[in-house]
């Protein structure tokens, strides 16, 4: 299920704000990413292969969890018209076929003079995290905002 859109301008954020999101990984999910980025490692795609790793099983690819952190900047915190400038990422414990991976970003630090919001994000799976790290967004004033994202939202949580 895609999330919903919400459009937060600059003036919305505050300093604790959250967005959750809930995403189970499905198999298909997992070969789609392999598809799309052509990273066929077979730790992802081959229980076969998978079997005799320390992991054991099939992993998700990370980047394709660190993909629902964009999901949710995207879509929700920020939303629409965020640009993305910098992300950190630091892997913590693979995420299996099956698992259900919790999504959190919260606004750690606003950043006025340059519409700027940073981000803490992190990914975890039952009470593991699986992955955390920092992104750095640009985000619209609602001055800048166009017609469109005003009828998707405009600002209104």
């Amino acid at each position: 299920m895609l999330p919903e859109l919400r459009v937060l301008y600059f003036e919305d954020l505050e300093v604790g704000l959250t967005e959750i999101l809930k995403k189970e990984i499905s198999s298909s999910d997992v070969v789609g990413f392999a598809e799309i980025t052509g990273d066929r490692n077979p730790i992802h795609l081959s229980e076969h292969f998978a079997a005799r790793t320390p992991f054991g099983t099939r992993i998700a690819h990370g980047l394709y969890t660190a993909g629902l952190i964009s999901a949710v900047l995207g879509t929700r915190l920020p939303g629409p018209g965020a640009v993305y400038i910098s992300q950190t990422l630091n892997f913590r414990a693979p995420v299996r076929i099956g698992d259900i991976v919790e999504v959190k970003v919260e606004v750690a630090e606003l950043i006025p003079e340059r519409r700027r919001a940073r981000l803490a994000c992190t990914c975890s799976v039952g009470d593991e995290v699986v992955l955390d790290g920092e992104a750095l967004v640009k985000v619209p004033k609602k001055e800048e905002a166009d017609p469109l994202a005003m009828r998707m939202g405009g600002g209104r949580a």
